[in-house]
């Protein structure tokens, strides 16, 4: 049984409940039922995508894009959700690497994507904002493939890794099944709910965390296209949701907004967040307008929740992640392997049948990884005597800026194809705004010499403008150790210390 069954179970249970409302439009669970038999048989007939084939959305929040997620659950195709963020290159990448047989843009996205269209001569390009309608309107009314059930992958979705090239992640059916149990769990989820979602669904997070474990509930869905602060408060105070997501950069972005004391937050049972460490300041001015907290720890490769606070103990437990999720294993590691203690500090390992697969078509990236059924996150945690975890540092050198990560190897290969350029590295510098932000660290060429904006110059157009280096810092000679591995810790420090002068 595919997950598109979710939307099929709940539309014979309550035909006439509002599962998505978008743009002022209820759409019932009957007719998103119906929405996802079309889209699946224009996939299947209008467009001959078969079990198997990989499909890519470039756009913004919308009901088209869960459409066509759960069309894809119900003939066995795979969905590769594109960050939309991204510049046309690494779009080109993704797509060729997945082997993308039809990509849905919308207009907005329209242009990039034509400037690398001669480079998928085998990925039909439709448009959100025109050839769809039509495709929809040819198609019948519905298509399914029975032989497709729990194991068949569902989501591949991409995550830059240290070697600067995206990975993509490879989620199954059962992983999403899962992970919404995980996340019922966490909130205490029913189909009374009403969860409010503005994150981007090109994440796990914003896709996963509640809006995917909504609709397995049978719960209603305020979906935005994307975070407005404005729209953000509005919502609360008129359409009373329930549960909400917001990374911590939205969580000050919320604070700060200047209707921030009349927010009405009655409504809301909780708001979940994570991404990164989340400041406690943060935590405790939405504690004390009684809104409980909690934070979830997962990844991309996670489906993401692995780890979690509960309601009940929001207030009790601040400052951790909470324990390992209902259908998921975790425990702290020595760098042999070894289960660690309480208080004893090491990498943290998850297993259940939420974690992916493997990378597609990354066997080597795979085994790194996944470890006889272990996910090794490479990031440095701890437990308490309670069982607690707490998350302390990251093994990798990933820089989460607001609620993207940034991998300096990425931005690192556009520095190392300058001539002017001796040595470079990128590191993340602590800033109050975003939690982190990258720096470009550059020796420069023997005679020659570099502005900040000769450096700051060489992304444009190359990686997406999230991930450009808030800031150079010029020095003679980069850190190394006795291996000629540059010393990045060290690096943190003194680009630290020269914000801060």
């Amino acid at each position: 049984m595919d997950i598109s069954h979710w939307i099929t179970r709940w539309a014979d249970f309550q035909p006439n409940k509002t599962a998505i409302r978008f743009e002022g439009v209820d759409i019932s669970y009957a007719g998103f039922d119906k929405q996802i038999g079309r889209v699946a048989a224009m996939l299947s007939v209008g467009l001959n995508v078969e079990r198997g084939d990989r499909i890519a959305f470039l756009g913004l929040n919308s009901p088209q894009m869960l459409a066509i997620m759960f069309a894809c659950a119900r003939i066995g195709a795979i969905l590769v959700p594109l960050n939309w963020r991204l510049a046309p290159p690494e779009h080109a990448y993704i797509l060729e690497n997945a082997g993308v047989k039809v990509l849905f843009c919308e207009e907005e996205f329209a242009e990039g994507t034509a400037s690398i269209a001669d480079d998928l001569a085998d990925c039909r390009i439709v448009s959100m904002n025109g050839e769809y309608g039509d495709l929809l309107e040819a198609a019948g009314d519905d298509a399914e493939d029975p032989n497709v059930g729990p194991d068949d992958p569902l989501l591949i979705v991409y995550t830059s890794g240290t070697t600067g090239r995206p990975k993509g992640a490879v989620l199954t059916q059962n992983a999403m099944t899962f992970n919404a149990v995980n996340s019922a769990a966490m909130h205490d989820m029913t189909s009374e709910d009403v969860v409010f979602t503005n994150l981007p669904m090109f994440h796990v997070g914003g896709l996963n965390i509640q809006t995917t474990p909504a609709l397995h509930s049978g719960a209603t869905v305020i979906l935005h296209r994307r975070f407005e602060a404005d729209a953000t408060v509005q919502v609360i105070n008129k359409e009373k949701p329930t549960l909400l997501i917001l990374v911590p950069a939205l969580m000050e972005a919320v604070l700060q907004h200047p209707g921030w004391d009349d927010i009405d937050f009655s409504s809301l049972r909780t708001i979940n967040t994570g991404s990164t460490t989340v400041p406690l300041s943060l935590i405790d001015a939405f504690h004390g307008r009684g809104v409980p907290i909690i934070q979830v720890y997962g990844s991309t490769e996670t489906a993401p929740i692995v780890i979690h606070q509960r309601i009940p103990d929001a207030y009790d437990t601040v400052g951790s992640t909470g324990r390992a999720a209902l259908h998921c294993d975790a425990k702290i590691v020595d760098s042999d392997g070894n289960t660690l203690g309480p208080d004893e500090r090491g990498e943290i390992v998850v297993c259940g049948p939420n974690i992916m697969t493997e990378y597609w078509n990354n066997p080597d990236a795979t085994a790194e990884v996944l470890k006889d059924g272990w996910f090794n996150t490479g990031d440095i945690g701890h437990i308490d005597e309670d069982g607690l975890f707490y998350v302390d540092d990251r093994v990798k050198d990933v820089i989460i800026s607001g609620s993207e990560n940034i991998y300096p190897a990425e931005l690192e290969m556009v520095l190392d194809g300058c001539v002017d350029i001796a040595e470079a590295a990128v590191v993340g510098r602590p800033d109050e705004k975003w939690g982190e932000v990258p720096v470009a660290v550059i020796v420069a060429a023997q005679g020659r010499e570099l502005s900040p904006e000769d450096i700051l110059g060489l992304f444009d157009g190359q990686l997406a403008r999230y991930k450009h280096p808030r800031d150079v810092v010029f020095m003679d000679t980069l850190p190394r150790n006795a291996m000629g591995k540059v010393l990045k810790f060290e690096l943190r420090d003194m680009v630290s210390q020269a914000g801060s002068g």
